[in-house]
């Protein structure tokens, strides 16, 4: 269990911003200097060439690389488009619909079916997107268009190509029924390419796995993935909490879990007079907004989510549409949704300069992952202010004074 959580800490740390894409060749010379990778990998040459014939790259990829909504838009504008009122509607009927299926599955594995039927509406609007055209294409193409374009993701990326072309030489799929995101994750709860070959299971018996055509074999495919990621039966995905004043934010770090008992005995709550059901639950203090808004205390299943898919504004959506799912409310502490936030050349400013003071030591990239958070949180604390280390337009200007 150590070792999982320490890979989904590691995963929950990593820079995951996809930017900086460069092709160093043509896509044709691509697609023929890959051969050799692909071959070394266990690939024949027979099943790569027919993968790969008349294989043209996907014209909007590139644009979606460095658009990606979770990485690019503030949580609480993630949260809101996701998590709406139709969503949540939609989701209902079709948990209900399905409720024995998800119950089944959930038996099984021991994953909170509310969180499979989260996933399932936010990958896939619970199966609705999966005939759009527009949306749902060969993932061999997308994937081979990821790896040409070389983003931060390379090595990732070609291992799911090399994963994908795996599912046609020894598991009996076709290049043109390999279908998925542009990113090539497959089915109604978009498992890419690797974990359906580590993970893929036959979860209506009927000797096929299909994640695309059976939501069986999805959600049973989704919840043995999670399994594997370290998620822990019985446990929630985290609080939401109130702080006490003249808290130390110094404590909301994402690298050392502590059990719930350590922040009771620190003034933190939950909110609305709710009680804690076991204090010796492990959880890190989550401030995604600072101080004004919502807080967390999050388990070990919320960096599971984080694993499914690497942002924080995804794996919060799917921990709170699934309890939306079950009957429960918004967020009791409201989103500071006037803020204002640095462009690029500010956010390289800031990097540039919290480095100048000896708070950062990081990559000056423009990315405001946990370490330049970090490194603000503790430039605010030696200024008097609260070390929150939310980093808005106003910390910019304070910077440049």
């Amino acid at each position: 269990m150590l070792k999982k959580l320490t890979i989904a800490l590691f995963l929950f740390l990593s820079s995951v911003m996809a930017l900086n894409a460069a092709p160093i060749e043509s896509f044709g010379d691509f697609i023929k200097s890959f051969e050799k990778t692909a071959i070394s990998a266990g690939i024949s040459k027979q099943t790569y060439r027919n993968a790969t014939k008349n294989l043209t790259p996907i014209a909007n990829i590139p644009g979606l690389v460095r658009s990606q909504p979770e990485f690019t838009t503030p949580i609480w504008v993630y949260i809101d488009k996701r998590v709406s009122a139709s969503r949540i509607a939609r989701g209902k009927q079709a948990f209900a619909a399905n409720v024995e299926l998800f119950n089944r599955i959930a038996k099984t594995y021991g994953v909170d079916p509310a969180i499979l039927a989260s996933i399932w509406g936010m990958e896939t609007d619970y199966g609705g997107v999966l005939n759009n055209k527009k949306l749902i294409k060969p993932i061999i193409a997308s994937l081979a268009t990821l790896v040409h374009q070389r983003r931060d993701r390379l090595k990732e990326d070609e291992k799911e190509l090399i994963a994908a072309l795996k599912l046609i030489q020894s598991y009996g799929w076709e290049k043109e029924t390999l279908v998925g995101s542009w990113a090539g994750a497959i089915g109604h709860t978009q498992v890419i390419a690797s974990g359906l070959l580590k993970n893929g299971t036959d979860g209506d018996g009927d000797g096929i796995i299909n994640p695309h055509t059976s939501l069986a074999d999805a959600l049973a495919t989704s919840a043995k993935f999670l399994v594997s990621l370290g998620y822990v039966s019985g446990v929630d995905w985290g609080f939401e909490v109130d702080l006490p004043n003249n808290f130390d934010y110094s404590l909301a770090t994402r690298t050392k879990l502590r059990p719930i008992d350590f922040f009771v005995n620190k003034g933190v709550k939950r909110v609305k007079g709710r009680e804690f059901s076991d204090l010796n639950t492990f959880v890190f203090l989550y401030i995604p907004a600072g101080k004004t808004g919502p807080k967390f205390l999050m388990t070990q299943n919320y960096l599971v989510l984080k694993a499914y898919n690497f942002s924080d504004s995804y794996a919060l959506s799917v921990a709170h549409l699934a309890d939306r799912l079950k009957g429960s409310g918004a967020f009791t502490s409201p989103w500071p949704k006037q803020t204002k936030f640095p462009n690029l050349k500010q956010r390289i400013y800031i990097q540039k300069r919290l480095k100048q003071l000896g708070f950062y030591d990081g990559e000056v990239d423009g990315r405001l992952g946990p370490i330049t958070q970090k490194a603000y949180s503790q430039f605010q604390s030696s200024n008097g202010q609260t070390g929150d280390g939310f980093i808005t337009l106003k910390s910019y200007e304070i910077l440049k004074k």
